[in-house]
């Protein structure tokens, strides 16, 4: 896919819409969970929303868990810690910086993956960029930035990089999104401990199970549902370029919502880290027509180039992911994951 087909004016408007609704969603609802943090603590924020959406989820889905093997169920529980690590650190880094700058840093993670598993000199360039743009962030230095909400940002970063990798492997092994919705249940219940410690019973008080409620709504069920709808009518890669406005989304979430204000640098460092983001998007997935066209021997372990890392197809359907020969994801054999299934477009924040 050429950078020309990423931005063709036919591409659905109601499916961009969809994508920047999302990215609205999640990062506006990030910024109502530090409203969150007078009442609970950023441990109990981030209690409330896994542990809601995992119940909206499971109400929802009813994903089965009759017949599945010991390795399956071990996916579930890698991408649930990586979901609730992610999910923990970032709230607690938002509790010591601005969202605009939390949200650029931890995109990091996800770049920073595309880019080393790429193995392609010229990509390196997007990293220069974006780290030109965490220089600015940081205004030559980390030094007007809290070094424990640094710290856990790239933990954070961390974990969503991890998520990415095993939540291509359990695409592939369940249906749907079953393999989301178990996972979300093993985050909830990993993070509950802290919020337990942190809040105590400020957790189950009205005010603050509505207020977990909206943000729950806002940053799980509302984007994820908004994404599903929108990759019906998009191409990964696509959606992918659109999610690398979320940094830009998050500054304005910050500013509305808790007044947070950016020096012109610090605006610029998040632009160049957007645009090192969509960078990635369109030079890795201009090269799919290239590896699609070689493959004519049946192997189609490299179809599908550009699947998100939730493993959508382009044509929307979720958890079949390329090369599955028998459903369950084993066609490509143990750990063939195609590098363009991790980088053919960047993902939302999950």
């Amino acid at each position: 896919m050429t950078s020309r087909a990423l931005l063709n004016p036919r591409t659905n408007g109601q499916a961009v819409l969809l994508v920047l609704v999302g990215a609205g969603s999640i990062q506006f609802g990030a910024a109502f969970a530090a409203k969150l943090f007078p009442r609970v603590g950023p441990e109990g924020a981030v209690t409330l929303r896994l542990v809601i959406a995992a119940i909206v989820m499971l109400v929802v889905i009813r994903p089965k868990v009759r017949g599945r093997s010991r390795a399956d169920l071990g996916t579930v529980v890698g991408l649930g810690v990586a979901l609730g690590g992610m999910n923990l650190c970032f709230y607690e880094a938002i509790a010591r910086l601005p969202l605009g700058p939390a949200v650029t840093l931890e995109f990091l993670g996800p770049l920073g993956l595309a880019v080393v598993l790429s193995r392609r000199l010229r990509d390196m360039f997007w990293i220069v960029l974006a780290a030109v743009g965490v220089l600015m962030l940081g205004e030559g230095g980390f030094s007007g930035l809290d070094g424990v909400g640094v710290a856990f940002v790239f933990a954070a970063a961390a974990f969503w990089a991890a998520y990415i990798v095993i939540a291509t492997k359990t695409a592939r092994t369940f249906k749907g999104v079953d393999g989301l919705a178990l996972a979300m249940a093993v985050a909830a219940v990993l993070v509950l401990p802290f919020g337990i410690v942190g809040a105590g019973t400020a957790l189950v008080k009205p005010g603050a199970l509505g207020f977990g409620l909206v943000v729950a709504l806002m940053s799980s069920v509302v984007p994820y549902s908004c994404e599903m709808l929108a990759m019906k009518r998009l191409s990964a890669a696509t959606f992918g370029l659109l999610a690398s406005l979320e940094p830009a989304v998050a500054a304005l979430a910050g500013l509305v919502v808790l007044s947070q204000t950016l020096g012109i640098v610090q605006v610029a460092g998040i632009l160049l880290v957007v645009a090192a983001s969509a960078g990635v998007t369109i030079s890795q997935t201009s090269e799919a027509p290239a590896g699609k066209s070689a493959d004519k021997t049946g192997d189609r372990t490299g179809d599908n180039a550009g699947d998100s890392a939730l493993g959508r197809d382009p044509d929307g359907s979720a958890g079949r992911g390329a090369g599955c020969g028998d459903g369950h994801g084993h066609g490509a054999g143990p750990g063939a994951v195609p590098v363009e299934e991790l980088t053919g477009g960047l993902p939302p924040q999950p």
